[in-house]
């Protein structure tokens, strides 16, 4: 079995995604996920283990067709370097869906919560295994058809999931037809979906302008799915309506995942020296990474509510991730790959933190945690440890992060792209004081619910937390890992 570990990993829970309606019975649907998850989160880590000790990429040919023929599926020290990561964030959510889905989800519906939820899951891993294009599209609408009905289940506490679920089904469906068209375009080029073998024989007709054309439609698809500003308005109202488990899921996992596939055909396939590839990153990728982390920064700082404040914070991070790239440089792509694993540490404690209180207060605002430092400590401390991490505050993985990325960024002279990552992080201190002032600093409210907080509500945030502290003072073997996966795509000492 274990030669057929690139594909269980994936298999087991979509085979597993079935049966969890069929079981009729949340609990056992709760722990077939539990199971499923946990068996992909081993075999991932069996997967990094073999990938970074031998420093060989694994292949595994479906149904024994070699490449380019049939699909293959590739683990290198890139996707070993974040499939762990997703896998394990799932297990960590999944072990806390269950306290969560039965406050915020009709117990009726919760087998299929559970069902979809192992699909949005199942296709994450696919997309970042696969080394076909066309499957990654395969992958990805099961990902995201599975997420779409995972934001509309909010609807039974706020209605306004079913337009959050439909706007984000619309603008999902057309980045999966942007990248689909751009894909088409490259097979009409190179009669090939295999991604090695596309990057062997494009050199032979970059001069052709279809060839640009496929990577734009790529690139603008993949821009939307990533929520890179300004394709980034259907972000906000699916993470702040959706149930909490769907919003720490997605705030953690979903984009960091279209971010790898960007840099998976960006990096892997056309190479930063295909014709006009500079102009996309050196000009368009840096430079909207620069406005949304400014924007999304800005943004946090006017709103009130909790899920949206971290919402909006996700485009500033997401601007990081896009800054980095866009130098096209092997420091600069390694920092996107740091901040890719901190932020999704980061904002799962936050949301998964987040979502401990709006199971007991309904919404939680500025207004509503006033004072709530006091009767829930360990929830809120776990969220501000999570905004000093996204400060950048040393002893933080958000500290990693932005070190590696603002020495990336004055190694190639980029003075004005350091100075905007600096003025954002330090614009966050705002927003992230305001909710340290209502939580400890303000009484709380005369008539205000008293919250009862539990292990079962703070823990799975903190093992998040310990997580981000963790690879903010032991951050060598991380960082290590993401310059590794840098060097897969842009080789060389840059």
């Amino acid at each position: 079995m274990i030669e057929h570990a690139p594909i269980l990993q994936i298999v087991i829970p979509l085979l597993a995604a079935p049966f969890a309606v069929l079981l009729r019975k949340p609990l056992l649907a709760w722990l077939l996920a539990l199971a499923a998850v946990g068996s992909s989160f081993v075999i991932s880590l069996y997967l990094f283990n073999i990938v970074s000790t031998t420093g060989q990429s694994i292949t595994y040919e479906i149904g024994s067709w070699p490449s380019p023929i049939g699909i293959v599926y590739v683990i290198d020290a890139a996707n070993a370097y974040l499939i762990p990561l997703i896998s394990g964030i799932a297990l960590v959510v999944t072990f806390a869906c269950r306290d969560l889905i039965d406050r915020e989800i009709d117990r009726r519906d919760q087998t299929l919560f559970y069902t979809a939820w192992l699909l949005t899951i199942a296709g994450m891993l696919g997309q970042l295994a696969t080394g076909d294009a066309f499957n990654i599209f395969v992958f990805l609408e099961i990902s995201s058809l599975s997420a779409y009905a995972l934001v509309a289940m909010g609807a039974g506490k706020d209605r306004r999931a079913l337009p959050a679920a439909y706007n984000y089904l619309i603008l999902g469906t057309i980045g999966a037809t942007f990248y689909t068209i751009g894909i088409g375009f490259l097979y009409m080029l190179t009669g090939t979906l295999n991604l090695a073998d596309m990057a062997e024989r494009l050199p032979a007709v970059a001069d052709n302008h279809t060839a640009f054309a496929g990577l734009a439609f790529i690139a603008l698809g993949l821009f939307l799915k990533m929520a890179l500003f300004p394709l980034h308005f259907w972000l906000v109202p699916a993470y702040s309506y959706a149930p909490s488990a769907v919003s720490t899921l997605m705030a953690a996992t979903a984009t960091k995942v279209s971010a790898f596939i960007l840099i998976r055909l960006v990096f892997g396939v056309f190479g930063i020296d295909f014709p006009g590839m500079l102009d996309l990153l050196g000009i368009v990728l840096i430079s909207l990474g620069a406005i949304g982390a400014v924007v999304g920064t800005a943004a946090a700082i006017l709103e009130t509510d909790l899920k949206r404040i971290f919402a909006q914070s996700s485009i500033a991070q997401l601007g990081y991730i896009a800054m980095g790239m866009g130098l096209a440089s092997k420091a600069g792509l390694a920092a996107s790959f740091i901040h890719l694993f901190n932020h999704a540490l980061i904002k799962g404690a936050l949301f998964l933190a987040v979502g401990a209180l709006v199971a007991q207060l309904g919404t939680v605002t500025l207004t509503s945690i006033r004072g709530i430092g006091r009767q829930a400590p360990m929830t809120t401390a776990a969220i501000l440890v999570g905004g000093l991490a996204l400060l950048g505050v040393p002893l933080t993985a958000g500290f990693i992060s932005k070190f590696y990325l603002i020495s990336a960024q004055l190694q190639q002279e980029a003075w004005g792209f350091a100075a905007i990552t600096v003025l954002s992080s330090v614009l966050a201190l705002i927003y992230v004081w305001k909710i340290v002032e209502a939580a400890y600093l303000s009484p709380r409210p005369a008539g205000a619910p008293v919250i009862q907080e539990t292990p079962s509500h703070w823990l799975p945030a903190w093992v998040l937390v310990a997580a981000t502290i963790y690879f903010g003072v032991q951050a060598q073997a991380m960082v290590q890992a993401a310059f590794n996966a840098a060097d897969v795509f842009i080789g060389g000492a840059q």
